[in-house]
């Protein structure tokens, strides 16, 4: 999912706080050549936009294909699924055959469904308490609840189950939460054997919030069906006993499924265009005005599908030396009829890029839906082989349309394909994704990010192994999970190398496609590749929320003479006041330009250098360049030797109060 940035009126506010980020308030004015200069914000060559193209040409049909013999995946689940749209009233009603092959040994006498369009179904769900009905800036609607019930559910034989159904909330207790139910068996499940059930569900879809629902005519169903929970093997995810893996839907969280099989038939008015996840296996049927699809995917763990009658398609085959051959389809909403080269481009880039890093992409489609301005809840959302952008709210945007895309689809590999556990390491999924995002970004548009500026504003940071919701209010989520994460990975880097690094990322990213990795498991490939321990660092880094904070504290001065000239010997005391780091860069510069530089190892919590030189020493600046990317305390990296106080004044509590509230008016 993509965290959005604020709007360009922030700008200002960004400035503002690159100039207080560049070090201290002690008369500017007066600092002279070698002073620090604080990072400039990157912004990306206008040439590096792709041109844009007439948009009048014919209609284009899309393309329909067959399932291929190779099995990428284990193949938990297999989901058959009709389902009918009423316009109308904005609702499904939908029958789904479910298997579920038991992967574990034990007998299991119940199985667990997520009815996940119940977070809206009231303000009393867990979602809707945790979030306060606010998702990346978007509010729920008003009067704009939705829900899903069982109309049915049997085994093959007929035996009905819905008395035997329990709503569950293992995270919180939040009776009236119905995200998660309960299903008891009239008979064990043994391993390996598959159990089927036959399920009817009607769905009110909200209006449009949190990746799902309708705006005007566009629909939006995303995690609209039930779905199995996700029953772990024993040595799964380090699991010491097997056992289910339950979780509510929560403000923060995302999801964790079994990869399988979806045949999904989906019936729409005539004319209404659907994309969804995989492709269609035949051209869509009409009759009675309405129109009938069928889409089929498999190696995935998750449908979702958007219908409008306004869809503007387009579609272009791709292949590079890493994709064997995908077919990239655009479904516009009509306000971005004209940009369809920018999101072409973008997803070739992308695709080409992550294929390289991470691994050929496997699957023959990939779809891109661009949502109604009205419909922006449901943009900038991942799910396999099918991606959102956000609403078409302008006919010129800026790099955020790149980007979105770029973004969703590195969702492919790290979501899609490895597929780790977004409710519990929601790391894993988007800190992985930012990193390769923004490796793209800055090759094909020349856009970078101000890791600097993105450091300072973690200002409470906490672990990364965490469940998703524990992270409590969505800024301090995204702030870690995103961010945070991010700069973990590109200070990992900056230590060991990019090439090394890349070999590290498509290590992990090969060893565990299909595998819903853990941490653990990406430590142990960091520690393989570079046969080094990583232990210290991922506790105070990954497992523990430790941030780096170095300071200069004191400057001292003595003037003496030596051999008949007047020498100054200033003593600098200098403190780690957080988690180590990599070799400290320090930068002492005195009055006459003249620069001393030298390297702390970081390791102890004091340090005292002495340089002497035939002027007195002007400042200190730990890390002039700004290269220690996980530290988020820059106002104490500079210190001054002396201050005239007609025209400078040392950082204090209130400055520092100040810039903290600057830097949160910038958070996602």
């Amino acid at each position: 999912m993509f965290a959005p940035r604020k709007r360009t009126k922030t700008l200002t506010i960004l400035a503002a706080a690159l100039l207080l980020l560049g070090g201290s308030l002690w008369g500017f004015t007066q600092l002279r050549t070698g002073q620090p200069a604080a990072p400039a914000l990157s912004l990306a060559p206008d040439q590096a936009k792709p041109s844009l193209t007439d948009a009048a040409s014919p209609p284009v049909k899309e393309s329909v294909q067959q399932p291929s013999a190779e099995v990428l995946s284990n193949r938990v689940t297999e989901y058959h699924i009709d389902a009918k749209l009423d316009e109308t009233n904005g609702s499904l009603i939908g029958t789904e055959t479910l298997s579920w092959t038991h992967p574990g040994k034990k007998p299991v006498n119940e199985i667990y469904l997520h009815l996940y369009a119940n977070a809206f179904s009231s303000a009393d769900s867990t979602f809707m308490k945790e979030s306060g009905g606010v998702l990346r800036g978007d509010a729920m609607p008003q009067n704009g609840w939705g829900s899903i019930s069982l109309t049915e559910i049997r085994t093959t034989d007929g035996l009905s189950l819905l008395h035997r159904l329990q709503y569950v909330q293992p995270d919180d207790g939040n009776i009236k939460d119905k995200t998660l139910v309960k299903v008891r068996l009239p008979q064990a499940v043994q391993g390996g054997e598959t159990l089927t059930l036959k399920i009817g569900f009607q769905v009110k879809l909200p209006k449009v919030f949190a990746r799902m629902g309708t705006a005007g005519n566009f629909v939006m169903a995303g995690q609209w069906f039930p779905k199995m929970s996700v029953y772990e093997p024993a040595g799964t995810r380090g699991r010491a006993q097997e056992g289910w893996n339950l979780h509510e839907y929560h403000g923060n969280s995302e999801f964790y499924s079994d990869f399988g099989i979806y045949s999904v038939k989906i019936n729409v008015p005539q004319n209404y265009i659907v994309a969804a996840t995989g492709f269609p296996t035949k051209s869509a049927a009409v009759k009675d005005a309405r129109k009938t699809y069928q889409f089929y995917a498999d190696d995935v763990h998750d449908f979702a599908w958007a219908a409008s009658p306004d869809f503007v398609y387009a579609e272009e085959p791709f292949a590079s030396d890493n994709v064997p051959g995908v077919r990239i389809k655009l479904y516009l909403d009509p306000a971005h009829k004209d940009l369809k080269d920018r999101y072409f481009y973008a997803a070739k880039a992308a695709l080409a890029s992550y294929s390289k890093s991470y691994g050929p992409y496997p699957y023959s489609t990939l779809s891109i839906v661009v949502p109604p301005a009205d419909g922006n809840g449901a943009g900038g959302m991942e799910y396999p082989t099918l991606i959102t952008a956000f609403g078409a709210t302008s006919d010129s945007p800026g790099y955020d349309l790149e980007r979105t895309v770029v973004h969703e689809i590195g969702h492919q590999y790290f979501y899609g394909m490895i597929a780790s556990n977004e409710f519990e390491e929601p790391w894993l999924d988007e800190a992985f994704t930012s990193y390769a995002e923004d490796k793209v970004m800055e090759k094909e548009y020349g856009v970078n990010a101000n890791l600097t500026i993105q450091s300072a504003m973690i200002t409470h940071p906490q672990s990364l192994d965490q469940a998703a919701w524990k992270y409590g209010d969505s800024r301090t989520y995204a702030l870690n999970v995103y961010t945070r994460g991010k700069l973990v990975l590109m200070d990992i880097e900056r230590q060991i190398g990019t090439k090394q690094m890349n070999k590290v990322m498509k290590t992990y990213a090969l060893k565990y496609r299909f595998k819903h990795p853990t941490t653990a498991d990406f430590q142990r490939v960091l520690e393989q590749v570079t046969k080094k321990a990583w232990g210290d660092y991922f506790n105070n880094y990954v497992y523990n929320g430790k941030m780096a904070d170095y300071a200069v504290d004191s400057i001292a001065t003595d003037q003496k003479e030596q051999n008949g000239e007047t020498v100054y010997e200033a003593t600098v005391s200098i403190s780690r006041r957080g988690a180590s780091t990599t070799p400290v860069p320090i930068l002492f510069t005195f009055t006459d330009g003249h620069e001393i530089r030298k390297e702390w190892d970081g390791k102890v919590p004091l340090a005292e250098f002495k340089v002497q030189y035939k002027q007195p020493l002007a400042w200190v600046m730990i890390d002039p360049a700004y290269t220690l990317l996980l530290e988020n305390q820059h106002i104490n990296n500079f210190l001054k030797a002396e201050v005239d106080p007609s025209v400078g004044f040392r950082w204090n509590l209130g400055i520092a109060k100040l810039v903290d509230a600057l830097l949160g008016l910038l958070s996602w």
